[in-house]
């Protein structure tokens, strides 16, 4: 017996999503994105997409970079240190990033930032330090925060209160994993939650529960290129063109259409 083959899906291209979609969070600098940016950039309309969200992990790669988007006004940036990196928010690191948030408007939100206790790359007494002092700056700046918490939800949240980020913009990036056992805090502080790719893997059925409680004008959608990338896709370099994909998978969940998962998350990712 022959094996019966999966119906090829549509390139996203192809969906006919209206062009005001947010992807808001990539990382359009990496290595195999950023050479073929303008072949990115110039797909992404007709892939439904107005807006991108590039986050910069810290000054120096901001400034080595920011350029390449000179020509791009629909990407917007964010700029943070990763807690796998939190030996390097050092004063001169925190100085320079202040000087770049207080000159270019494009840098929107201090992010990502958080804790990250899968990776053994950094202490955990050195992640919460460059966390909370990084949190102090987006009070500063009057930036939005964007959190990476990996593994680490319940200190991530502590830390945010204890901050006083209850009723503080926060968007709590690659929403999974151990954050799903929060939302209900999450919601209560005011937070905005962000669905990556991997809603759509059929084993994430927790995942895909929560979203039904996430209210429209808290969600956001990301793809997290290169990582990430969703059915059908999984396994290859994510792109911000595979965004039409997750609004899709949550479109079915909330029982609407991708057209208005498009643009809720758009405007809530520009608010």
């Amino acid at each position: 017996m022959s094996k019966k083959k999966d119906t090829p899906r549509p390139l996203p291209d192809t969906l006919g999503l209206p062009p005001t979609g947010a992807d808001s969070h990539a990382h359009l600098d990496s290595e195999g994105i950023i050479e073929r940016l303008p072949e990115v950039m110039g797909r992404a309309r007709s892939t439904g997409l107005a807006s991108i969200g590039q986050v910069f992990l810290g000054p120096a790669a901001y400034h080595a970079n920011k350029g390449t988007f000179a020509g791009y006004p629909g990407v917007f940036f964010l700029m943070g240190i990763h807690p796998c990196d939190g030996q390097e928010c050092t004063g001169a690191t925190l100085k320079a990033m202040r000087e770049a948030f207080a000159e270019d408007p494009r840098l929107r939100a201090v992010g990502e930032i958080g804790l990250d206790f899968y990776w053994k790359d950094c202490p955990s007494f050195i992640q919460e330090e460059a966390f909370r002092v990084q949190l102090a700056l987006a009070k500063e700046t009057d930036r939005p925060v964007v959190i990476h918490s990996r593994d680490a939800a319940k200190d991530t949240l502590r830390i945010l209160e204890a901050e006083g980020f209850s009723g503080r913009p926060v968007l709590w990036h690659c929403f999974s994993g151990d954050a799903v056992a929060f939302l209900d805090r999450f919601l209560a502080n005011g937070w905005h939650i962000s669905i990556p790719g991997p809603v759509t893997y059929p084993a994430n059925h927790d995942l895909r529960e929560a979203v039904k409680r996430i209210p429209p004008d808290r969600l956001m959608v990301e793809t997290d290129c290169p990582y990430l990338a969703p059915v059908p896709n999984r396994g290859k370099r994510n792109s911000s063109l595979n965004l039409p994909y997750v609004a899709e998978k949550l479109a079915e969940i909330k029982k609407c259409t991708p057209e208005e998962i498009v643009r809720a998350t758009e405007e809530n990712a520009r608010r």
